[in-house]
């Protein structure tokens, strides 16, 4: 929604009309309208301050080290900052609570803003304080006698609900409405992006968003309970509360399941005040992502997804870490140097599995030299002979033969086309699995292949490291030889306090070195490490896809969002059962943190008419599915046609209905418009519709798969479902 510029203070910050008007009544929103009118001035003058800081702040040196760190992390700060402001006019303002001690209405809202005396005018949502504008119930009012919340349009309030918690206390000022905010909300009109639901979150989904980071949090539910309001609302609340989760301390990645899914939410975050989350899918994360397909069959996709092959790489690895088992000499111009088997150990021993393969060969290099400096015995100055090694071109090359330099999709595509390497990485396998994971073309990447080529990457390293290692330490000798010069001709000059003494400690002179001109490479964003890691859908995660999140979240910290239920490939066993056995909660004696499973059981979004069908295909292959309750009837029975209708329905549905959006689910030929969608079930995981269009779901499949599938694209409709199927003879 764009900023209010307008002054709607000097007439109403109410636009009241229709069935409404009632609620325009001077003694309903007087108090509302006064504080309206300092809140727009207080946002005036709160961008007029940040945009002076920020500028401010860019003008200052950065000098280096901290000083340049803090000085960034602030203009990121205060552009968020600027940022946040700018998005919102009054409608930063979600609603008022009113305490039971009598004091003054509490404005909650998107941010925090104070007036020019640092008076509190609205309080941040995420704020201790502004828990009981979610979290109070009939039955736990939370101090509260009396809440509003505000529906804004074009910056101004179209509606608002009061609900009052204790009978006799604050009537005479509310507006009494049969429906909540929240009901009400649910039969608006969606769009393609997913609606600002903030004013109306439900006690039960804002205590999970509330719940602490440490170790991993399990929201199960089924479709329509607010998972993903949960997921993304959470992100912004950690960030907040939580300055262990901080950008600067490796930040929240959201992980979604598919691109339509991160479209439609591409806007929460933002305003929610959160604009740095790193949002992705799993594919994201590997190169080879964008263009991996799936795999040919279930049997090789299943060989693929276990920890065991993710843990092969090990192996795989290993194989190019081979030291010599021959002596050999090293001629110098002083002498001959002598290498054993066991000197050529001691150097690989020197390299532990935590640092990346490539990176590691030039400790090893440096190990080796150190180890034939150390046999020398001569008159020759010790950096000579250093030097001398390091130039060895054949020392290099026998290093070279014995920890080669790996990248990672070629020690995969090795993995997939030299059955010999995969028997003695994997030897669990049989010799039919060998057989079945060999490929006739080993680098046409599947997405079952992408969290092997993650574990690969992350275990070999970038294959130039030592190329550039070496670059950037002649690049920084140079530049020190060149401060070096700098500081000799300081010292010529008079030096009355000593101040330019000091430079001769080499301390100093290390310091001044300019870091910024010396080689480096751009660090991978998406390699992490991550502080907390957010990941809906995450019924749909194999084994080996989770090792791609475990090692980027070393804190074990997570957000594990999904409905068990809504599995493709099944999920018989329990949420404690599959992450355990992926890695994430286990106790150890130095990791106490645990896994924490919240249920969500009341279905918000679909209508009851549209469960009445959908529960029965679920539980024709999970009698036991966590099927959630609908809180609504939308009044609209389903219908049922042939697929030859499906042009008349859609053209019928556009016609009745000037707003909204629909989707036709499983007609691969359907021509998309502005309003209606064409998706496969998989991709409408985690959107709604207004309209959902059900062409030959019989042709989904008959097992788990087929299942789940259809009571996925089903539960999508938030009011209309027409199913078309063919007519069996």
């Amino acid at each position: 929604m764009p900023p209010s510029t307008s002054d709607h203070t000097s007439t109403s910050a109410f636009d009241l009309t229709g069935n409404r008007a009632r609620k325009a009544a001077a003694d309903l929103i007087r108090e509302d309208e006064k504080h309206f009118a300092t809140i727009e001035s207080s946002l005036t003058s709160s961008i007029a301050d940040a945009t002076a800081r920020l500028d401010a702040t860019r003008r200052s040196s950065g000098r280096m080290g901290q000083e340049a760190m803090e000085r960034d992390f602030e203009v990121h700060r205060l552009t968020q900052r600027l940022r946040s402001l700018r998005r919102f006019g009054l409608d930063v303002c979600l609603g008022h609570m009113q305490p039971a001690d009598g004091s003054g209405p509490i404005y909650v809202g998107r941010v925090g803003l104070l007036d020019d005396a640092g008076e509190q005018l609205v309080i941040d949502w995420r704020s201790p304080a502004a828990e009981p504008f979610f979290g109070a119930t009939h039955g736990n009012p939370m101090g509260l006698v009396r809440r509003r919340r505000y529906r804004w349009t074009n910056g101004r309030v179209a509606d608002y609900w009061d609900e009052v918690f204790a009978d006799g206390d604050g009537t005479e000022s509310a507006a009494l409405d049969d429906q909540s905010a929240f009901i009400a909300s649910l039969g608006t009109t969606r769009s393609p992006r997913m609606r600002d639901v903030l004013g109306t979150i439900q006690a039960d989904q804002d205590a999970i968003i509330r719940a602490g980071s440490d170790g991993a949090l399990v929201v199960d539910g089924g479709p329509g309970t607010g998972k993903t309001v949960v997921a993304l609302h959470r992100t912004a609340y950690l960030l907040y509360s939580d300055p262990r989760l901080g950008h600067n301390r490796g930040g929240v990645l959201f992980v979604g399941p598919h691109k339509p899914y991160l479209n439609y939410v591409s806007d929460v975050l933002p305003s929610l005040g959160e604009e740095g989350v790193l949002t992705c899918t799993l594919p994201d994360l590997v190169a080879e992502g964008d263009t991996a397909g799936a795999e040919e069959t279930q049997a090789v996709a299943a060989l693929k997804s276990s920890v065991d092959m993710v843990g092969a790489v090990e192996r795989a690895v290993r194989f190019y870490e081979q030291p010599p088992t021959k002596p050999m000499t090293v001629e110098t111009e002083w002498a001959d140097l002598h290498l054993s088997a066991g000197d050529w150990k001691e150097a690989f021993d020197a390299a532990d599995s935590t640092t990346p393969h490539n990176d590691a060969r030039e400790l090893v290099w440096d190990v080796l030299v150190s180890i034939l400096v150390d046999k020398f015995v001569g008159e020759a100055p010790e950096s000579e002979v250093r030097a001398s090694l390091q130039a060895n071109d054949e020392l290099r090359a026998a290093l070279d033969n014995s920890w080669t330099s790996v990248e990672a999709a070629d020690l995969v595509a090795d993995l997939w086309s030299v059955p010999a390497y995969l028997r003695l990485c994997a030897p669990w396998l049989t010799p039919a699995e060998v057989a079945l994971l060999q490929r006739s073309d080993p680098s046409r990447w599947t997405t079952a292949d992408l969290p092997i080529l993650d574990a690969a990457r992350r275990r070999l390293g970038d294959p130039e490291s030592g190329r550039i290692l070496r670059r950037r330490a002649a690049a920084a000798a140079a530049e020190r030889r060149r401060m070096d010069r700098v500081v000799e001709e300081l010292l010529q000059l008079d030096d009355e306090d000593g101040l330019y003494a000091q430079l001769r400690q080499d301390e100093i002179r290390d310091a001044l070195v300019d870091d910024s001109v010396l080689p480096h490479t751009e660090p991978d964003r998406m390699a992490g490490p991550f502080a907390h890691i957010v990941v809906d859908e995450a019924q749909e995660l194999t084994d080996a896809e989770w090792q791609m999140l475990v090692q980027r979240c070393p804190s074990g910290s997570f957000t594990i969002v999904g409905d068990r239920a809504q599995a493709r490939r099944g999920f018989t066993e329990t949420w404690m059962d599959r992450l355990e056995r992926v890695g994430i909660g286990r106790v150890t004696d130095t990791d106490t943190k645990g896994v924490t499973i919240q249920e969500l059981t009341i279905n918000y979004r679909t209508p009851e008419e549209v469960m009445a069908v959908a529960e029965p295909e679920i539980r024709r292959v999970l009698p036991d599915a966590n099927v959630p309750t609908s809180i609504r009837a939308g009044g609209v029975p389903v219908t049922y046609g042939d697929p030859s209708e499906l042009a008349s329905i859609t053209e019928r549905w556009l016609a009745d209905n000037p707003d909204g959006i629909g989707c036709v689910i499983g007609a691969a030929t359907f021509r998309e418009t502005d309003r209606i969608r064409s998706l496969t079930p998989s991709l409408s995981k985690g959107l709604e519709f207004d309209l959902v269009v059900l062409v030959e779901p019989a042709a989904f499949g008959s097992g788990i798969e087929g299942a789940v599938d259809r009571y996925v694209a089903m539960t999508r409709a938030t009011r209309t479902l027409a199913v078309l199927e063919s007519v069996q003879e």
